[in-house]
């Protein structure tokens, strides 16, 4: 039986999470640029998780989880090795993961752009797949082709959405750094406390982004004051507290479930979206994005090494978007 509390702190995730882009729009609606974006906030997340864990202790110890297996790649045995994959996670991964996904935020509608990001899943699969972390059954396999329908149609439907090919390639770019990142994230995820992997993640991110600042004459900080609580709502709600609600979900509910309750991101998005900012999806491409929805919640029904690392957002989202972080979803 499905642990209430634990789906509800998953939804609730979610809910954040699909904020972001619609919190993206407005901020630059007030003049935020997608640099200034990026570093105020994973440099103000880094702050507040880093906050966090010195009022919080425990959070900086790793409780052993019996239903997990822990990883054998020798690139995560040591404990210097681990801390600097974390790093290097958000210095190179998420950086560019959250860079693409707001560069074609700018680009195209972000009830589009979110369907397209939540292909991450069904990539994350087959990379897993070809890689021999996981066996293509028959469900899987018509999953996958069921995604693909449905992601050519959310493409191809047209209608009253803003459709931008750049953009579009922007936004697979990002489902495909996510992938990579949530894979190369898996290995790691086990040996570190979520909170302190997800701090070394924003830190990594912010400093990537900081030492871009600096080389190229630094970030624009002169935009309207409500870019500033917009930016402080994408770092402390659709970050942060939706990073925090993510990992309690994931805790009582496991990786399985909680990548199945996911998929209520994409939808907060496309809903807030249509609210707010007047988008919305035809016929053609409601039906894709059913498709690519079900074929996801089809890929997280059997608990599998796949499943861990599509549903770990805390390597993912955070670490993600997941969340990314996701994403950037963390996802995003």
């Amino acid at each position: 039986m499905i642990d209430a509390m634990g789906a509800a702190l998953c939804l609730v995730s979610a809910l954040f999470f699909g904020a972001m882009p619609i919190f993206g729009k407005f901020a630059y609606e007030a003049g935020v640029s997608p640099s200034a974006l990026l570093l105020v906030r994973f440099s103000l997340a880094a702050a507040l998780l880093a906050m966090l864990l010195l009022v919080r202790p425990a959070l900086r110890r790793t409780d052993p989880d019996p239903n997990q297996m822990a990883p054998t790649d020798a690139a995560a045995v040591s404990r210097g090795g681990l801390l600097t994959t974390a790093v290097g996670l958000g210095a190179i991964g998420y950086a560019a993961q959250a860079g693409l996904y707001f560069s074609a935020l700018q680009r195209m509608d972000a009830s589009l752009l979110s369907l397209i990001l939540y292909s991450y899943p069904v990539l994350v699969t087959v990379a897993a797949v070809v890689l021999g972390r996981d066996r293509l059954t028959p469900a899987r396999a018509i999953a996958l082709a069921a995604a693909s329908g449905g992601t050519l149609l959310v493409l191809l439907g047209g209608g009253g959405l803003r459709f931008h090919p750049i953009g579009a390639i922007l936004a697979f770019g990002s489902a495909i750094v996510y992938t990579t990142y949530i894979l190369v994230s898996d290995t790691v995820v086990h040996r570190l406390p979520p909170v302190v992997l997800a701090t070394l993640v924003m830190a990594g991110a912010a400093g990537t982004l900081g030492l871009r600042a600096a080389t190229t004459g630094g970030v624009n900080l002169d935009f309207e004051a409500s870019g500033w609580f917009w930016l402080a709502c994408i770092a402390v709600v659709s970050t942060v507290l939706a990073m925090l609600a993510f990992f309690a979900g994931l805790r009582r509910t496991g990786p399985s479930t909680t990548a199945v309750l996911s998929t209520f991101e994409p939808v907060v998005t496309t809903a807030l979206a249509s609210l707010t900012l007047g988008e919305s999806l035809n016929g053609v491409q409601l039906v894709g994005g059913v498709l690519v929805l079900a074929s996801v919640v089809v890929l997280q029904l059997r608990p599998t090494r796949t499943t861990d690392a599509a549903g770990k957002l805390t390597g993912g989202r955070t670490a993600i978007d997941g969340a990314a972080g996701h994403p950037e979803r963390s996802r995003a």
